[in-house]
């Protein structure tokens, strides 16, 4: 126990001396703890901290196995999972007394006509300003419609559609392929 105390009172200081190290110093550093050049876009801020990052690594042991799969498959994958629309479902949102009907397609969205590469985009056209596209369709990330926390959430019908939801003082729905 006294063993680790010591050795984490001089990582400390490490940490703290690499704060002080020029630009030039820096790089030297790096060299001895990655064994090799450091990238020569990275900054004075970032070369320390990706230092420190290592010595502690080194130190006290890296991340766990499930951290470590987690992180490989964002970047395996390029980020978070994305939501997955079927090709046909038919998204309807009602912004400023006007309705737009939008369906998913295999390559993209359309819109009055035209596919648009994200929902993002149909956002933006419909209301002029940068919007999250799943968020102006009220998507959360597994394709289900968004609840706001004090609205109740609305019983089928006997076709199988939740109808319009108000959202911001509009109206969204969604409709999967087999119900459009």
């Amino acid at each position: 126990m006294r063993q680790q105390r010591t050795e984490a009172a001089a990582i400390e200081a490490e940490i703290a001396r690499l704060r002080s190290l020029a630009l030039d110093a820096l790089r030297r550093r790096w060299r001895v703890v990655f064994g090799q050049t450091p990238p020569a876009a990275l900054s004075k801020d970032l070369l320390g901290r990706m230092i420190a990052w290592r010595l502690q690594e080194q130190a006290f042991g890296g991340l766990d196995r499930e951290s470590l799969r987690f992180l490989d498959g964002l970047a395996r994958h390029g980020g978070l999972p994305r939501r997955r629309l079927k090709p046909g479902t038919v998204l309807v949102r009602d912004y400023h007394g006007q309705r737009h009907t939008v369906t998913v397609a295999a390559d993209g969205f359309n819109w009055q006509g035209t596919t648009y590469a994200s929902l993002s985009a149909i956002a933006r056209a419909i209301t002029g300003t940068a919007w999250s596209g799943p968020r102006f369709f009220a998507l959360r990330p597994n394709g289900a419609p968004m609840h706001s926390k004090n609205e109740k959430s609305m019983p089928e019908s006997r076709n199988g559609s939740h109808g319009a939801r108000a959202l911001n003082g509009a109206s969204v729905s969604l409709q999967t392929a087999s119900q459009a």
